[in-house]
């Protein structure tokens, strides 16, 4: 039975979909205007898994995962005049970007990934029931603005005392409020900036109004899950909330879900620090498996500590599941009854408790302790089995799909100045000089290859070898 911590409830809640039959799923997506970092990669894999994860309860065919485009805001517009490009160009450039960083991560595509842009009919409409309910205001600015005194549950999602935001908030900074605290729905056009015509004149949205807009549109006035980064609880999903009851007069969302920050040594990540670290900068030396194995070390709830050292302790864990993986034949789903049906309960019920991936690796571990001693004992069938469960359940995490010995001989581009081919041709080297008992010039080639990175296992059935 699945349970979901719900940031709105600050409790875990047993997972009741609306409808099961169209379990419904929303997430922030990205903001597009540079390559995507190591936070937004945690947000693509950890909401992958609970995506990967409803789709095995409930069938693929039955949930509906929306993950939403920021392709107009104030950086995009910056970044432009930059790169002195226009606004669809860099959008689309990053949009493809970020399509091939969550594919090689090998994230899922959601059922729909809607973009503010294609969606500035149902915003304006949005913003009109706003103004004639009286829950937004036109400023003298001509700005539209949220009135939060006219939403009583404001603050209840992040918890936050909105006297001490008040207190807090530079009142000066804008004199069109009617209150510190209330929020852009529609902002006026200016001059030198994209704007759509509106009944208010010409403008573009807010931040937060675009995905109370196209999650509904999408998935209709009230669903099941809602989730993102941490960053975003205050204030935009409090605002998604105000505005989005407010327009429609009914509950929005079900359960919230948040993954926790990256840190890099230690150190919140963030681009105003400047210590941020892309996809492509991690993937030039480390696979992506690996990459996503290691954002899946740690419960997307807490905080990931993003260090080399702890990347590289991620690739020896993963080589180790698939060394076990080594000479084990793939077969077809393995049959009820047998030794790895407890495991798989026991991975279910980590997954269970909310989308616990830390506990359910720790599982794939114990089917590894099994593995090799069926495959010591010369246990075909039981080997065959434990394998295929290893397999079945990793597809479940996004892990253990590719080829053992690619993976273990290293999927990341390669810096060693040996080709795999010329380590073969070493190997074999290696073998007849072992063979005619020239154990010198054996031990010269293991240490030249050791120097390079490459481990070599002998066994009765001859050499493999993979990088460390």
């Amino acid at each position: 039975m699945l349970r979901i911590y719900n940031s709105l409830s600050k409790q875990k809640e047993i997972f009741k979909p609306i409808d099961p039959q169209r379990v419904r799923l929303y997430v922030c997506g990205m903001t597009v205007y540079d390559y995507c970092h190591i936070g937004h990669a945690r947000v693509l894999v950890a909401f992958d898994v609970v995506y990967r994860y409803l789709c095995e309860l409930y069938g693929k065919q039955h949930v509906v995962y929306v993950r939403n485009i920021t392709d107009i805001d104030d950086k995009i517009i910056n970044r432009a005049k930059e790169n002195s490009e226009s606004i669809d160009s860099l959008a689309q450039r990053y949009i493809d970007e970020m399509h091939k960083d969550s594919d090689m991560l090998d994230v899922l595509r959601p059922s729909s990934e809607p973009r503010a842009t294609h969606h500035i009919e149902a915003i304006i409409n949005m913003t009109q029931r706003l103004l004639k309910n009286g829950a937004a205001y036109r400023a003298d600015n001509n700005d539209i603005y949220f009135n939060v005194s006219q939403f009583a549950q404001y603050g209840q999602l992040s918890g936050r005392n909105l006297d001490d935001e008040r207190v807090g908030t530079r009142i000066g900074i804008n004199e069109n409020k009617h209150d510190p605290l209330d929020f852009v729905v529609w902002k006026a056009a200016k001059t030198g900036e994209p704007a759509w015509h509106s009944p208010w004149g010409p403008g573009r949205p807010g931040w937060a109004i675009e995905c109370s807009a196209m999650s509904t549109c999408c998935l209709g006035n009230h669903f099941d899950i809602h989730g993102g980064g941490m960053d975003l609880k205050f204030p935009h999903h409090e605002n998604e909330i105000a505005q989005s009851e407010a327009a429609n007069g009914e509950k929005f969302v079900n359960y919230w879900m948040h993954n926790g920050y990256v840190t890099i040594d230690d150190t919140k990540m963030s681009k105003s620090l400047g210590n941020f670290v892309t996809v492509r900068d991690i993937l030039n030396d480390y696979s992506p498996e690996v990459l996503r194995y290691f954002i899946l070390t740690s419960h997307y709830r807490g905080p990931l500590s993003f260090t080399l050292p702890n990347l590289d302790t991620a690739k020896k864990a993963l080589d180790r599941l698939y060394t076990a993986l080594r000479d084990v034949p793939i077969i077809a789903e393995s049959k009820s009854g047998n030794t790895a049906d407890s495991y798989k309960v026991k991975f279910f019920a980590a997954l269970d408790d909310d989308f616990n991936t830390p506990e359910a690796i720790a599982v794939l571990f114990e089917i590894v302790r099994d593995l090799n001693i069926a495959k010591s004992a010369g246990d075909i069938k039981k080997s065959e089995s434990l394998g295929a469960a290893m397999r079945q359940l990793g597809h479940i995490l996004g892990v253990l799909q590719n080829d053992v010995e690619r993976s273990l001989k290293g999927m990341y581009i390669d810096k060693s100045s040996l080709s795999g081919k010329h380590i073969e041709q070493l190997i074999q080297e290696r073998l007849t000089a072992r063979k005619e008992m020239h154990w010198k010039r054996a031990d010269e080639i293991r240490d030249q290859l050791m120097q390079h990175g490459i481990i070599l296992e002998d066994n009765p059935l001859g050499t493999t070898w993979r990088r460390a």
